[in-house]
Formats: structure tokens, sequence, C-alpha cells
């Protein structure tokens, strides 16, 4: 089967949502090509579910549309291409702060009568004409692309616009007899044409105006995905041959032994292999106190030693490093669109042809009721240029890149834009219990052997199969067992075992000196083995903790009781998100007596115990199929499918990597807390984008009637248009400053 290809391109020249729809309507005519083009953050995301299908073809695709395209492979391209983008804004700057006092001298002189002097028109015409022919050129070049293909943007409406107010001013002046109209003593009187250099020379000028304030608040919505690329070490010192040699983070390769100093950034995802220390992860999780690590502790690039001397194994690096996936979690999310997006893109799509023709029929209209060529062309031209769609094509993306990025800071990875969608209806979250809502940290309690088999043979060989699965309780059997044998390093002292198969929910077997050993819950390796006869010993049987039973050669030989504590933030977070108007459910695999507890220690009433992975599965459909919309919370591999089921998987960042591959939001920091915070910024961010597709789509409605009845001149519709995209990104910032539980 091939493999779907995912790849990003930096997209240059779109200045509105219509040239992103065109794009990618272009890329999604192209056989085995799924693309999703964001004009906020300029990029396409494309899929390639065809291997015939090439990059070169895709880029060859949106050159043709009469745009530019590079495909975005690693940190260094994407800043290359974030440079292009300021380069950009520097030349867009360039064009305003040149136009804004040329275009201010020319509305100054033509709207005060008592400061024009002797040949004023033809200076004034002069000054436009730099206005109208440098300032405006972007939006002719693209009037001209998009006239190329038989297409239309917003860059057609202002190009139109302008170019007619400058040419029929232009005509006025040195045919059309209307300096001597303007003066008392001219034979042609009141009936002269009138000079609309000002429109000319002022409305590109706001455009300007607000695509350059657009571009900055652009820039600041998406500076949380700046940070997070720019927060790796950029060197690193590695130990090679007794020495300590530096050399940059990006050569790091799996294996290398790096000598982390105090106050110094962990430059990859490793193992400390000596030393200890407390490493600051306030960057990437947004908790503020240090972790304490030692010994065999796992650590992430772009953390902060906070303490003593640390080497440390790289495990992990380029792209495969936990900052890196972060990282194009935040990209993905913010490069995506909300399902309510989708309208907003089939609008502006078909918007500016239909504002022609209004455009049109106004003109008509005004000379067949009036005769008034004056008052029929301002009205047209003021159609054109308040109708721009720009609002419509910011609304969603600029939200959701404040939104995501603020999520990002607060450790909180929500994967695409739909899943603000989900969170709107959800009513019900369910938790898995171990790693969730209790610490995962376990400790085996208690250990009874069965048979004839010594406590340390049951221990051991429990341990040695468990060594090889991540779920807690069978990590705490393995750090059990290795402390019986008095040494940390499991690959020395553990035996080591074949044929590992684990069975996610029941347990684990493997080969051991010849023997099948079994662990998991005691039913199913009693089950497994064939021991009909074994019962759980009494004096565990009333033991508020998880039991695991260890058996072999046809017998269960004993049973390990772990237990872990509920994590200090999970009642109040459960209280939390009832106050949110969602009801909380426990689902375990675990005992009743345990689960029970457990649930009423954190505020949880309904409980669900001794469940199976395909059981998590079952209860969530069923909860659905009862008209439910739900959440799962979970960091196992055996709540990966219940995950994925779910309206909502919300995993835990410390979980294994099949929870959070099946996630759509995952919480780097694992605390439940998180949850409730993800929740609600969620839907924050969903309200504001529904505010600001209400303001765009309701400024559009309000405005071309107006405009087309002479209500609004053309430089008051060139302010109100560049108003319009500015507020609605000016609204999404306030995300940044909203308070959020």
């Amino acid at each position: 089967m091939a493999v779907d290809t995912r790849v990003e391109l930096a997209v240059t020249g779109m200045t509105c949502a219509s040239c992103a729809n065109r794009i990618e309507k272009k890329l999604n005519r192209l056989d085995g090509v799924q693309a999703t083009v964001n004009f906020a953050t300029e990029t396409a995301d494309v899929t390639l579910t065809d291997s015939a299908v090439m990059v070169a073809d895709v880029v060859a695709a949106v050159e043709a549309a009469g745009y530019r395209a590079k495909p975005v492979r690693s940190a260094a391209e994407a800043a290359e291409a974030d440079e292009s983008a300021r380069r950009a804004d520097r030349a867009l700057s360039r064009r305003l702060w040149v136009s804004a006092p040329l275009a201010g001298f020319v509305a100054v002189i033509s709207m005060i009568e008592q400061l024009r002097f002797a040949g004023w028109a033809w200076w004034v015409a002069a000054v436009t004409t730099v206005v109208v022919l440098w300032g405006a050129w972007p939006f002719h070049a693209a009037a001209v692309v998009n006239a190329r293909h038989r297409t239309s943007t917003m860059d057609t409406l202002i190009s139109v616009g302008v170019l007619a107010a400058y040419l029929w001013s232009l005509w006025a002046l040195i045919a059309g007899g209307a300096i001597s109209g303007q003066d008392p003593m001219s034979p042609m009187g009141s009936n002269a044409p009138h000079l609309y250099f000002e429109v000319a020379a002022v409305v590109p000028t706001f455009v300007l105006l607000g695509r350059w304030l657009e571009h900055r608040a652009r820039r600041s919505s998406g500076s949380a995905l700046r940070a997070l690329m720019e927060l790796g070490a950029k060197t690193a010192t590695v130990l090679r041959d007794g020495r300590q040699v530096p050399i940059d983070a990006a050569e790091i390769t799996v294996g290398d032994l790096m000598l982390v100093r105090p106050g110094e950034k962990v430059p990859t995802d490793g193992e400390v292999l000596e030393g200890s220390s407390a490493i600051d992860e306030s960057l990437l999780t947004g908790e503020s106190v240090p972790v304490e690590v030692g010994l065999g502790s796992r650590v992430t690039g772009a953390t902060i030693n906070a303490g003593g001397a640390l080497v440390v194994r790289a495990t992990r690096v380029g792209a495969d490093t936990r900052l890196a996936q972060i990282t194009e979690l935040v990209r993905q999310a913010q490069g995506g669109k909300a399902p309510i997006q989708r309208l907003a893109d089939r609008v502006s799509s078909v918007f500016v042809p239909v504002i022609m023709v209004i455009a049109v029929v106004t003109l008509v209209s005004w000379l067949l009721a009036t005769g008034d060529v004056n008052a029929a062309f301002t009205a047209a031209v003021a159609v054109l240029i308040v109708a721009c769609p720009c609002a419509l094509g910011l609304a969603t993306p600029t939200a959701l890149l404040v939104g995501t990025g603020r999520g990002a800071r607060r450790g909180i990875l929500i994967s695409g834009p739909e899943v603000l969608e989900a969170t709107r209806a959800l009513d019900t979250v369910v938790f898995d219990k171990t790693g969730t809502v209790t610490t995962g940290v376990m400790d085996v309690v208690q250990i009874v052997a069965v048979r004839d088999d010594a406590v340390d043979q049951v221990l051991l060989r429990a341990g040695a199969v468990e060594d090889l699965a991540e779920h807690p309780v069978a990590q705490a059997i393995a750090r059990r067992a290795t402390a019986a044998r008095g040494d940390t390093a499991h690959s020395v002292v553990l035996p080591s075992v074949t044929n590992f198969l684990a069975t996610p929910g029941a347990g684990a077997t493997a080969m051991l000196e010849g023997l099948q050993v079994v662990v998991g819950r005691p039913d199913w390796v009693a089950a497994t083995v064939g021991d009909d006869s074994f019962a759980v010993p009494t004096p565990m049987r009333d033991l508020t903790a998880t039991l695991v039973a260890v058996g072999w050669d046809g017998a269960v030989r004993g049973v390990l009781a772990v237990r872990d504590t509920v994590r200090p933030s999970s009642a109040q977070a459960i209280a939390d998100l009832k106050a949110l108007g969602l009801q909380p459910v426990l689902l375990s695999g675990d005992r009743d007596e345990v689960a029970r507890e457990v649930a009423a220690q954190v505020g949880i009433d309904q409980v669900r115990s001794q469940v199976h992975p395909e059981d998590k599965v079952a209860a969530i459909s069923q909860m659905q199929s009862a008209g439910g919309v739900v959440a799962m919370v979970g960091d196992g591999v055996n709540d990966a499918a219940a995950l994925a089921t779910a309206d909502l998987g919300v995993a835990m960042g410390t979980g294994s990597d099949a929870a959070i591959a099946a996630s759509d939001i995952t919480l780097v920091r694992s605390d439940l807390a998180a949850v409730v915070t993800a929740v609600a910024l969620s839907r924050v961010t969903l309200r504001v984008i529904k505010q600001n597709l209400g303001w765009a789509f309701g400024y559009n409605i309000a405005m071309v009637p107006l405009a087309a009845f002479g209500m609004i001149t053309p430089m008051l519709a060139g302010a109100a248009m560049a108003l319009s995209s500015v507020s609605v990104v000016v609204n999404s910032l306030r995300l940044n400053r909203l308070r959020l539980p």
C-alpha cells in the first residue's frame, strides 16, 4: 500500500482569501492531490496520495495560477520563508510611507478650496500618478495576473476602482474642461465633470495601511509557532574519546553523549546517564516547577538544566524530537481550516464577480434614474472599493493562529481546527484511570506467592516480562524487580526474554528460560495458562490496589498488588469540567473497588470498571448512539482505540505514542487542569471565529447597499474596507488576553 506524502509549501503572491481559494481549487483538481491553502499563514498543506505525482507538479500548478511556491522541509527553509515574508512586509511599508504624505497632499488641496494655487490641479495629477502607478502597483499587477487566468480577486476591485477614478480625472482635466468648470468665471460652469484624484490617491493608501496593519497583526498572531521553532539549542557539547567537542546541535546523532552544564539547554531528547539535576520544562509545558531528573530519566530537547551537570545520551534527533513533533502539530493546526471557514471560502470565491456586476448595475441605474454622470461614477467606484472580502478570509485563520499559539504556550497542542467545532457540543468527558486521573507513578505494595514458588522468583519473572511494556503498572513491577537485584540498569540484572507479546488491556506474554511466562489481569492470566482452580488470595481481595497475576507452566504462581495516587489537580479539574456543563465518566480496566475509590476521591459519579480496550470503544459508541458528544482522556496503548472513536480525543503528553497519535489534543503537561483549559480555549477561539465572521459578513451586507445608493464616498469606502480587515485581526488578538481556567 502506498504511503501518502505530506508537503508544506510556502506560497507568495496571495493578497486575499480569493487568491487562497483559487490556488486550493487548482491544486485539488490534480489527480492524487489533496490541498488546503491558508491565506493567513501563506502556506499550502498538500497531501500526495499518488506516488506518480511529484512535488514539482504541485509547485508548477501554483505557479500556473500566477503565484510562487516553494517546499518547506526544514526549520532552515521555514526561516527562509519567514525572512521572505519580512522582506515583503518591508516593501509594503515603503509603499505606504511614501504614498501616505502624497495622498494627504492630494486630499487637502482637492477638498480645501482656500489652499489651492495656480496650476494646483496639474500638481495634484502628477502626485496622484505616483501613488496610482507606484504605490498601488501590487494591486494592478495582481489584477493583471487574475485577468490572464480569467478570474478576479479583491485586487481586481481595488485596481479597477482606483484606475477608473484616476483615468476619469485625467480625462476631465485634459479634455473635459474640469478646471474651467471649477472657476466661477468659466463658461462651462457647474456642468463640468468632477475630479476624483483624491479618491485615486487616498483609497490605495488606505488599503496599503490596512494591509500593513494586517500583516503586523498576522505576524503577532503567528509568534507562538516562530517561538517554538526557535526554542531549540543551537550548539551542543558532545563527549568523544574523552574530550569535550562543541558542535552544531543539528549534527547530533542518536547515541551521542552530550554534556549539559547548569543553565544550558538540553540539545535534543535523551536519557540521563550521569548526574542529577532539576530540568525547567516551562517553555514546553507551561509548568513553572522544575522536574527532578537522575540516572535513567528522560529529558526533552530545548528544556533548561537548572541544577547540576548531566551526561545525556541522545535518543531522538531532528524531526523525531518532542519539540519538532510539537512544532509540527501546531503548524498543522494553524495551517488547517475549520469547517465553519469553508462557508467563508465559498462566499469569497463568488463575491468578487458578483460585486463587479453590482457596480455595473449601480452605474447604469444611476445614469437611467438621474442622468448624473458624476453621481453614477461615484456610487459605482464606492461599491467596488467597499466590498473587498479581506475580512472574510482573515476571520478564521487569524483566530486559529492566536488560539493554537496560546494553547502551545500553555502546553496544549490542538491537532486541527476541526477540534474547535467538536468542543462546542461536548456533553461527556470519559477518563481512563491510571496515568490520567492518577499519577501513573505506581509502586508494588504487596506480593503473594500462590504455589510453592518463592516470592523473589515471582517478582523476577514478572519484572523481566514487564520491562518490555510501557504501561505504568508494568514499569512499577520492573522497577521493583530491578531494585530487588540491587541495581538500576535493567539490561544487566533482569533476565532477557524472547517472543514478547502485549495484549492491550489484559497483559503480556514472553519466553523466559524455556517457559512461557504470562503477566496481567488475574482472570486473563488464569485463562491463558489454563489454571481453572485459581482464586485471588484472601489477604489481597480487600486491597484497593491493582492486582497483577503471574503464571507459567500451567499455573498461576503469584499475585502482585500495585497502587498509585490521585493527581493533586484531578478533583478540582473534574469540578471545573462539571461547571462547564460536562458529565465526567471513569472507564478503567482495574477492579471495581479500586476504580470506585479513585472516582469518589475526584468527584466522578459514573464508573465502569474491568473494561477491556474494546469495551471502552463500545462504551463510548453507546454514549454517542444515545446522542452524546464524547471526549476521551487517556494515556496508554489500550486507550488508543477509544481516543480515536471519541468525538474528541485528549492524550496526556507523557503517555504512549499510540495514544498521542490517536488524539485530537495532546497535553504536554500531564495535568487534568489542562483538560479544562483546552476545552475553554477551544470554545473561546470558536466564539471569536464566529464574531469575526459575523462582523465580516455583516460589514459587506451593510456597506454594499449603502455604497450603491450613494451614501458612502469612495474615500470613506476605502477607509471602511481597511478597518474591517484590521478589526477581525484585532479581535483575534484578544485571545491572548482573555482569562482562561
